[in-house]
């Protein structure tokens, strides 16, 4: 089995080593090969994005499956999407009826399935700032959760701001991926889309 992902650059270097820990203790045997496809910055849009996905199902090594993972939060004005799920139905939408092509968000940044670790960001940015109100899938457009754990940074005294490849990872390292999965809706899905392509269970 071969997945192939679509990621925006510095999530691979951050999120992909601890994702692949996390699946091969639930396929044990059964791993897929995850074939990553970084772009630095944002994934492709529209037509282009069918034509990478067409390519990467057709060439001499097709993939079996392909994963687009995007932000809901690009950074642009007026946003390109307005919520997940938004996000997904215009990548479905661009791409067409392919069934092997999985649109998969981040809402509203990659950083939100870091919120649920916000201890270990306060002891890594040594300030005690409290977290963010509500659910970590709720942080929005306004002042996404990057822009929320940056801010913890600077102003702790660690006297560095937030690097996603870098400071990601420490922040996973200290912790297990299931506490995030269970809080982060857009994150099971992901997560479990892999299990099922694969032939694992998926988590409830």
């Amino acid at each position: 089995m071969k997945i192939s992902i679509i990621v925006e650059g510095r999530t691979e270097k951050a999120f992909l080593p601890y994702l692949r820990n996390f699946l091969n203790k639930r396929l044990a045997g059964g791993m897929p090969k995850l074939d990553i496809f970084p772009y630095d910055g944002r994934i492709p849009k529209g037509d282009k994005l069918r034509r990478v996905i067409s390519s990467l199902l057709g060439g001499k090594k097709p993939a079996d499956h392909v994963i687009a993972l995007t932000d809901v939060y690009t950074g642009t004005t007026p946003p390109d999407f307005i919520d997940a799920q938004d996000a997904k139905n215009k990548m479905r939408q661009w791409v067409g009826e392919e069934p092997r092509f999985h649109p998969h968000v981040a809402q509203y940044d990659f950083e939100a399935w870091l919120l649920p670790y916000w201890p270990t960001i306060q002891k890594l940015a040594k300030h005690n700032k409290g977290a963010p109100g509500g659910h970590p899938e709720t942080v929005n457009h306004q002042n996404p959760p990057a822009y929320r754990i940056k801010e913890i940074f600077e102003t702790g005294k660690c006297r560095d701001s937030y690097v996603k490849p870098r400071d990601a990872g420490r922040i996973l390292r200290e912790n297990d991926l299931l506490t995030s999965v269970t809080q982060c809706s857009e994150l099971k899905a992901f997560v479990n889309t892999i299990l099922a392509v694969s032939g694992g269970a998926v988590i409830e």
